[in-house]
């Protein structure tokens, strides 16, 4: 029926696969996508981390305010003092998710510190284990410079949220305020 034709099956061995050369412009292709494509990625992420670091120094901002009008403690005497579990209490108020309130304090590419500043407040509710404060400092600093963010962020009892571009953490109270507020 069928003729054999030694022709046609010596280009069907030569057409089996794809030549070396073929393989190597699809792999140049997609070389090239990933050198464009991943540094913008990097930087979504590490813009994605800053948002981060500003949201929860506003979370924790405003979980002291909740605190201290809660407990008549004054404002908390540590980070810790704003987790905890059931039931909530001055020593530990459940106002802020685990992540922040237990060691080492990190998220989404920032360490988060909380210190309380100044004197303790006078005869502070006998059920607290400390006393609270009347001032606080509240700061998020990247983990890597430059890589899980850029800048970092303080901010007091004001509610002041502050950016420092350089990503350095503010050692005092007058460090942070002299830090210009994040727009």
């Amino acid at each position: 029926m069928f003729e054999k034709n030694d022709n046609s099956e010596t280009m069907r061995d030569q057409r089996a696969g794809f030549s070396l050369i073929e393989l190597l412009i699809v792999v140049a292709i997609i070389l090239i996508i990933a050198a464009i494509a991943i540094p913008n990625l990097l930087r979504a992420r590490m813009a994605a981390n800053q948002a981060t670091g500003v949201s929860n120094i506003r979370t924790i901002t405003s979980a002291t305010i909740v605190y201290s009008s809660t407990y008549n403690n004054g404002l908390p005497p540590s980070l810790t003092a704003l987790g905890g579990v059931a039931p909530a209490n001055c020593n530990g108020a459940i106002l802020l998710d685990d992540t922040l309130t237990t060691p080492p304090y990190h998220k989404s590419g920032y360490i988060y510190d909380y210190q309380p500043q100044g004197a303790p407040i006078m005869n502070p509710p006998p059920s607290c284990a400390a006393p609270g404060y009347n001032e606080f400092l509240t700061t998020s600093v990247p983990v890597t410079v430059g890589t899980t963010g850029q800048s970092s962020y303080c901010s007091d009892e004001p509610g002041v949220i502050r950016i420092d571009t350089l990503g350095g953490k503010a050692a005092s109270l007058a460090a942070c305020e002299a830090l210009p507020p994040l727009q």
